[in-house]
């Protein structure tokens, strides 16, 4: 193709010329770094409020493990399940028991425990620089796919409160026979803390 250009084009196009179309940028193409200081200028605790959204006390750990560690500037989260307002855990199997709705609703829920157990840790939210990882497990039937779908109901909600670029990470979303308590999905996460935050 690229010959095809220089001799089609003889007189017309130089090479020089030809590389550097091939090097200007699309400007179509969102900029990731204007994104992330967007995002920066985000205030994570104001985002709550205007989301409506009240964090619950975090629930004690079911077994034994922490809920959170932080490790210099990077926090792990254990996996959380989905409890709804009375605070029971959310049941049943995608593709039998729960539509992917029902199922996105639960994946969200995760996501609010996932925030409250992040602010309990951290005093607020703020600290937290950007979602580096999530990992979402949904309970589902052998023929159930569409998993992806499921864990946006948790995804979106970061985005909602960090933004754009800052509250998307790298995610894997799979599906599982069982989960504990019989919990319709379980969602942990990993983040970066803004420099000197402490701990």
């Amino acid at each position: 193709m690229i010959r095809n250009v220089f001799f089609g084009f003889t007189g017309f196009v130089t090479v020089a010329a030809f590389v550097a179309i091939l090097q200007t940028p699309n400007r179509n193409q969102p900029d990731s770094h204007l994104r992330q200081e967007q995002d920066s200028e985000l205030d994570a605790e104001k985002r709550l409020v205007e989301l409506g959204l009240n964090l619950p006390e975090p629930s004690a750990s079911l077994a034994i493990y922490r809920k959170i560690v932080v490790v210099g500037n990077m926090a792990y989260l254990s996996g959380h399940l989905p409890a709804g307002a009375d605070g029971q855990v959310m049941t049943g199997k995608a593709g039998r028991d729960v539509d992917v709705d029902q199922a996105a609703a639960a994946a969200r829920q995760c996501g609010i425990a996932l925030l409250a157990t992040l602010r309990h840790e951290l005093g607020s939210l703020n600290r937290v620089r950007r979602l580096v990882k999530t990992t979402g497990m949904v309970n589902s039937t052998d023929d159930f796919t569409r998993h992806p779908e499921v864990i946006n109901g948790c995804s979106q909600l970061f985005v909602d409160v960090f933004g754009a670029d800052n509250g998307k990470g790298a995610r894997a979303a799979v599906g599982m026979s069982s989960l504990p308590r019989g919990a319709i999905c379980e969602i942990e996460m990993m983040f970066e803390l803004n420099p000197g935050s402490g701990s």
